[in-house]
This record gives C-alpha cells, structure tokens and sequence, in this order.
C-alpha cells in the first residue's frame, strides 16, 4: 500500500504525507506488522499525553513521530526533533531550555529553546536513553508541571508542548540499572508504540526501495536480481540501511536499471554460491570488520553509522582513530 496525497489511509486512519525540513515523504507499509503500527499511532495522534517509540535503530521511529502529529489536532503547529545523544549535556539544556543572556560565556543574547519554539506543538526527543540524570530531573518537572525556565533566569513559565521520545535501548532494564529515572520511565511511558524491524516485515522492503529509488533516480527501476538480493538481506541497518543501499544501487547503475552487482557486496551472494569456509578470527577483528561495514552501508557518515551500531558517536570515533593510528604505525 502506498498512500495517495492529502488523503487518510483506508488501514490506519493517518495522513501518510509526512513534512520533513526540506521535503515531504510518504509512509509506505503493506506488512501486517507496520499497518497495525500504523493503526495504533492513530489512536494516539489525537492525545497530548507522552509517547516513547520503541525499536531498532533506523526502523523509522521518528518518521512513525511526525505521522502522529500531521494526523492530530497539533499538525499546523511546530514539529521538532532533537537527538540527545548527539549533544553533550550543557548544550542539550540550552537547546531545550533555551537560555538568558549572559547565562554562561559566549551567551551574548537571550535564546528561546525548543520547548518554547514547539509550543502548540510537539517536540521528538531522539534516543531518550541517552539523556544524562541531571537533566532528566528537568525534563521531569517540565512535564509534570508543564512549565520551563531557561538558564540563567529564576522565572518559570508554561508551555503546551506534547513529548514523544524514542529509543532502541531497553528502559526499563535501564531504571533497574540506575541509569534511568523511574519517576520520568513512568512519566513518559504513558502510551508505547514498538516499531518493528525490517526484517520482520520484508513485505515493506521492496515497497520502500522503489520510493527510495524514485527519490534518487526517478527514471531508473530495479533488475530481478536485484529486487531478489534486497529481499534476502536482513538488513541489520535496517530501513536506514536500505535507503543507503538502494543510494548506493543508483550511484553505480550504468543505465536505467539497477542490478544486484550495483548494490553494496555486503548484502549477499548470489543464491547458491557456497559459503566461503569458516577462518578462526580474534574478537577485535570481528568487531573492527563489522564497524566498517556498516560505516560504509551508511555512506561514511559516523553519526548514521553510531546508530545503527547502538553506541556513541564518541565512542566510534575513537575506534576509528585507533585504527588510523595503528595502521599509520606499521606503515
């Protein structure tokens, strides 16, 4: 199923023309998996209470997000999304925050933050996990009392803002662990969606390589073969993943279609080549193996790569500047 414009979808009741930052995009899913995903986020796209979005990453949580409010009462009103692990903790307070003048140096100005600017509306925290302790007890009191305070300034004020979070960690595991708050799991997990991964839905697979195809090269389609080989993979990256190889397909087809040999090596042989024999290897190689891989199914981009790998972007940097530097050492 892929839904006309500017219509309800039939199965889930959602308008399926998502507005992005710089374009608009359609929701596809004809899994049985995805539609009831879909229907779900109907029933809460008309609530003001917090959601948190459940899934690997890359599954297309924050596409799920924007979906629920273009089909509430809150779609003329703001959308934003911020990746908290993608900030470090005194910058994230003043993005959501916003801050006064002179609150710490280089503040030269008054700052709204996002809580403010999405008033009316709703604002996507991006891998809520991720989040440090401090700043959850702020996040906190904000949705309990519904009002904020910038940095550097002692006078609250009220916001209407409807929070959607999501995460492909386990959260309560981390409360258990003390590395997430109980108080805020309750407060947010008020309403819970789990967005399946694309291997579990392959139905969708070859609906959304066509779109992505269209997106990047209207005039081309996809061989057999190729359609063949996006099926079979079981895409890891999931649909981030997908999208990244079918970009891949389209930058290497020579003509107006994509074959198997156009797409990345790491989706699979062709159907009855045997596998190549086991060769023993140590834990770091394995591991190092994998990071490339998937650093280049994600076009080189590091942050993409953090998380379809399920750690910090940090973290991945400095394996690979222990790579380089190993590598430049033997040279």
């Amino acid at each position: 199923m892929e839904h006309p414009a500017c219509e309800h979808c039939e199965f889930c009741g959602l308008v399926p023309v998502v507005a992005m930052t710089r374009k608009t995009m359609r929701v596809v899913a004809q899994s049985a998996a995805m539609r009831a995903v879909l229907a779900r986020a109907r029933r809460f796209a008309d609530s003001n209470a917090p959601c948190v979005i459940l899934g690997e990453s890359g599954t297309g949580k924050e596409i799920v997000a924007r979906t629920m409010h273009g089909s509430g009462p809150r779609a003329t009103k703001p959308f934003l999304a911020v990746n908290v692990a993608a900030l470090p903790a005194e910058l994230l307070e003043s993005e959501l925050f916003g801050h006064a003048k002179g609150a710490f140096t280089g503040a030269d100005r008054t700052k709204a933050g996002m809580f403010e600017e999405a008033h009316g509306g709703t604002l996507f925290l991006d891998e809520i996990a991720e989040m440090p302790l401090a700043l959850q007890s702020k996040l906190l009191r904000a949705l309990a009392d519904g009002e904020i305070r910038r940095l550097g300034e002692s006078r609250s004020f009220g916001v209407d803002v409807r929070v959607v979070c999501a995460t492909h960690r386990d959260l309560e595991e981390m409360v258990a662990r003390g590395l997430f708050r109980e108080d805020l799991y309750y407060r947010l997990k008020v309403l819970t969606l789990r967005v399946p991964p694309l291997r579990d839905r392959r139905e969708d697979v070859l609906p959304l390589a066509r779109r992505f195809l269209t997106e990047e090269a209207p005039n081309k389609t996809f061989a057999k073969d190729a359609e063949a080989r996006l099926v079979g993979h079981r895409w890891p990256g999931n649909v981030r993943e997908l999208q990244n190889a079918v970009k891949h397909g389209a930058a290497l087809a020579t003509a107006d279609v994509v074959h198997a040999t156009d797409l990345p090596e790491e989706l699979g042989r062709d159907p009855g080549v045997p596998p190549a024999p086991f060769v023993p290897r140590t834990l770091a190689d394995v591991e190092r193996s994998h990071i490339l891989a998937v650093l280049e199914a994600c076009g080189g981009s590091q942050t993409e790569a953090a998380r379809v790998l399920g750690i910090g972007r940090n973290t991945l940097w400095r394996k690979l500047r222990a790579w380089h530097d190993d590598e430049a050492a033997a040279s």
